[in-house]
């Protein structure tokens, strides 16, 4: 069965080739539909490789060529079907089977409707080589795959140059942390002479907790995330990312690119099991990026972009749940953020749908009753990102918070935090677009509408995920037997075990204890409802702010940060090098040689008279001058 495995990330591909060389021939839907099938049919194949695994049968690797033989060193392009890349694959093509779906009704009058889909069905092909590698060369080619799609996706709109200039920002940024990613890969080969994760992880075994190679190696591993993943200081594209259309935003935000720096980290982790170092500087990077994202969510206005703010804060979420050993609990709630926040950007999607491209939630108001399916479904989305029980959220932020309370109260007290500010933007949200006094928007004089049912019903079954979703991690204080645990225990035992060596178990009790922030959460919500329904803040222009809020809302001025201590430098350094070395230096000095030239011949051409007889008067008084300075000598 796992043989066959190759056939997964072929099919997308196929799928990206007879679009694009039939963008021209396809016409009406018929590109969605070809793009969403060859989605559609990789992930009932992952259902199986799924099943198969939960059964007990043992992942395997796929070899399908000798790629790279240079010296000692030999690389497979091979295929890794294990319990985590199952996982993987079940969320990129599960997911982006529904986003497909969803793009056809949402892109359906656009132009470059064909175009679209190519370019997503290249996106998908990256992810899947990306999760099915079985070296890190395969990861990394997957890895600066989903970069370019991104950007060919961000910029899909290029006539407007804002969105280009978005595109080659994220392309920019993450290229940034690439380049650490690459380091990463030259020390793995000087140190284990191969890419191969069961070489590298078997070895490993050997080496003691702090060594400082693997420091290195997996600080840098951690540089790429930082990219991939959007964390402090490289996280500001991925708002800038909405220039996309909402699709986009979904596959970006819910199943692909940035997922990859988490599953990276959580595929590495016996590496980073043997730094301690590198696995505090991911908690510490984690909560700042989940505290500050969520600080500038509470204060923005565009639907998108504080959806797209969540994700960054939900990202610190999972590198806090990584950097405390709690493995399972990210790729737990990397399972539950995929359901929840695609089904988040689908809906805000189709309120934007509903109002002819509105953005700006402060135009907007009172919609619960005019599209009452998208109001109930964001609602589900809501209370699932907010962590209220029963929804997926609740299960999978308790497996993160559970995890931050072995490492310390602080680190489990400022990721309460950072779960109220999720519930206080989120419910803000959703007040402010569905219950608050309507504005009238500027578009006007199209009429409110519901989305087509292409739309809705993807969105309806991520809502049922959303709700259901969570009960894979269900823990035994509740019943549950805590079963994504036990499905990822082969790949996450040892190196859980090791980082909580000497932790002492929790009393049910203290569990339930560490469950009772969800009172607060409630309290949040309601707090949220007072402000933006009750008192209806929101139709204020501007409102007043604090310095805090005045800072958010700014988005702490990180942009204007980098264009004053990089963007500006570089390209002054670019402007002297330009105007004082290349053209007053460099094109001087050639042009004046080039001149030089033009001149002696320009003068020297006067010799040549074409009169014979002055040829032979010259030649008489040469000769007449060599012979007498013969004479001297």
């Amino acid at each position: 069965m796992f043989e066959h495995i190759w056939l997964v990330p072929l099919f997308p591909l196929f799928g990206f080739l007879l679009i694009a060389f039939n963008f021209r021939r396809f016409k009406g839907i018929t590109a969605g539909v070809v793009a969403s099938l060859m989605v559609l049919l990789p992930f009932l194949y992952s259902i199986i490789i799924f099943i198969k695994l939960s059964e007990g049968a043992v992942g395997q690797t796929v070899d399908l060529f000798n790629w790279i033989s240079f010296h000692n060193l030999s690389i497979q392009f091979s295929f890794l079907t294990d319990r985590l890349s199952a996982l993987m694959l079940l969320i990129v093509t599960g997911v982006g089977f529904l986003i497909h779906v969803y793009s056809i009704g949402y892109m359906k009058e656009d132009k470059g409707f064909n175009r679209f889909f190519s370019y997503m069905n290249l996106f998908v092909f990256f992810m899947l080589l990306l999760v099915l590698g079985s070296n890190f060369l395969i990861l990394f080619i997957g890895w600066e795959g989903v970069g370019l799609s991104s950007y060919l996706l961000i910029g899909f709109w290029f006539k407007n140059q804002d969105y280009n200039n978005a595109a080659k920002k994220a392309f920019i940024m993450n290229r940034i942390g690439d380049l650490g990613f690459l380091l990463a890969l030259f020390l793995l080969i000087q140190h284990f002479g191969t890419l191969d994760f069961a070489v590298i992880f078997a070895k490993s075994s050997a080496i003691p907790a702090g060594d400082i190679t693997i420091t290195f190696i997996t600080m840098l591993l951690f540089t790429g995330a930082i990219g991939k993943s959007a964390q402090i200081p490289l996280f500001t594209w991925l708002p800038d990312a909405m220039a996309g259309p909402t699709p986009v935003s979904a596959l970006i935000h819910a199943a692909t690119m940035v997922t990859a720096g988490i599953y990276m980290v959580a595929r590495s982790n016996v590496l980073f099991a043997l730094s301690p170092v590198t696995m505090m500087t991911i908690s510490v990077i984690g909560i700042i990026t989940a505290l500050m994202a969520g600080s500038i969510a509470i204060f923005q206005n565009d639907i998108k972009k504080i959806l797209a703010y969540s994700t960054v804060s939900q990202l610190g979420f999972m590198f806090v749940a990584l950097g405390t050993g709690a493995f399972t609990g990210a790729m737990f709630h990397l399972t539950t953020h995929a359901f929840f926040k695609a089904l988040l950007f689908l809906a805000a999607g189709s309120v934007i749908h509903a109002l002819n491209g509105e953005q700006d939630i402060r135009k907007m108001g009172g919609l619960k009753d005019k599209i009452p399916v998208t109001f109930w479904l964001f609602l589900i989305g809501s209370m699932a990102i907010s962590g209220l029980p029963p929804f997926a959220g609740f299960f999978s932020k308790d497996m993160i918070l559970l995890g931050a309370f072995h490492s310390g109260p602080v680190l489990w007290t400022l990721s309460v935090l950072a779960a109220l500010m999720t519930a206080f933007y989120m419910f803000r949200l959703l007040f402010v677009v569905f219950w608050s006094h309507a504005a009238k928007p500027e578009n006007s004089s199209h009429p409110v509408h519901e989305s087509p049912k292409s739309m809705t019903i993807p969105m309806s079954v991520l809502a049922v995920l959303s709700v259901f979703g969570g009960l894979f991690g269900v823990p035994h204080l509740l019943g549950g037997d805590e079963t994504i645990r036990t499905f990822l225990a082969p790949l996450f035992a040892s190196s859980e075990s090791v980082i909580s060596h000497g932790r002492e178990a929790l009393s049910e009790q203290t569990e339930l204890w560490l469950m009772a922030p969800v009172f607060l959460i409630l309290a949040v919500i309601y707090l949220a409802y007072v402000i933006h329904v009750r008192k209806r803040k929101i139709g204020q222009a501007e409102p007043e702010r604090s310095f805090f809020g005045n800072l958010a809302y700014h988005k702490f001025y990180v942009d204007e940060i980098y264009e004053a201590v990089v963007q500006k430098p570089v390209a002054g350094l670019s402007t002297f090098f330009h105007d004082v070395i290349e053209i007053k230096a460099i094109d001087r000095f050639v042009n004046q040689t080039g001149n030089l030239v033009v001149w002696v011949g320009k003068n020297i051409r006067y010799i040549q008279t074409g009169n014979v007889g002055a040829y032979l008067f010259f030649m008489v008084v040469s000769i007449i001058l060599i012979l007498f300075l013969n004479l001297l000598k």
